[in-house]
């Protein structure tokens, strides 16, 4: 009896220990804290590193340090690889599809490579796990981003994302980002579509979610410097 409860005490503090490291990473990342995700892709587990890595792309891409967003997704996906073979779940999949797509996003040579790969990651995550609201979340990206005469389409973005949030209503205690980044994307999608005040509407909600989420921050900003000009 003591030893299961040693076990369980052990597999919550670990699950509170990842928590927090995510946590850590999204508060770098909300500030594209460059110099802090690097040092976070060296720490945590293989997951957390990439995840850091991943994090480190996206705000590296945003500042215009091209080849440290590259090198970033490269080291994630070099975690990751290993890690869904050998132990396949929903969020590990779903992470490395969205490095996959990144990294065609940043170099289109790399579409015939990873973009099976990525279809492939994905399909396997929502088969492992159909509630995780990283996977619809990632396929909204993906459609969101992926040209029309390829398959993309911003109202799916919208559907997709939509989905996701429904789903970021389960309760999680682990692996929980994501969700104020599905209200970002579908608001993106939306001003896309036309829809301005909806786009507004769910930049304000992905705040509401998370006040110091810096991509929405911005989005709102610049909506808000367009409409007095």
């Amino acid at each position: 009896m003591k030893s299961l409860l040693l076990v369980t005490s052990m597999a919550i503090i670990s699950q509170f220990a990842q928590a927090d490291t995510i946590s850590n990473i999204d508060a770098a990342a909300n500030h594209m804290d460059v110099k802090s995700l690097q040092s976070l892709t060296e720490q945590g587990d293989a997951y957390q590193q990439a995840y850091a890595g991943y994090r480190l792309a996206i705000s590296a891409n945003i500042l215009g340090q091209r080849e440290l967003a590259i090198s970033a997704l490269e080291s994630a996906r070099e975690s990751l690889e290993p890690l869904t073979t050998s132990n396949a779940n929903a969020d590990n999949l779903a992470l490395l599809s969205s490095v996959y797509g990144m990294l065609i996003g940043l170099d289109y040579s790399k579409g015939a490579l990873y973009g099976p790969k990525a279809a492939s990651a994905i399909e396997q995550a929502k088969a492992l796990d159909p509630t995780n609201p990283r996977v619809p979340l990632v396929q909204a990206i993906a459609a969101f981003n992926t040209p029309e005469t390829y398959g993309g389409s911003k109202q799916r973005a919208v559907d997709l994302s939509s989905q996701a949030i429904e789903l970021y209503a389960i309760p999680c205690d682990n692996i929980c980002w994501g969700h104020a980044e599905a209200y970002t994307w579908r608001g993106l999608a939306k001003q896309s579509l036309g829809d301005a005040e909806g786009a507004i509407a769910d930049w304000q909600q992905a705040l509401a979610v998370e006040e110091d989420y810096g991509w929405a921050q911005f989005l709102l900003q610049q909506n808000s410097q367009s409409a007095q000009r």
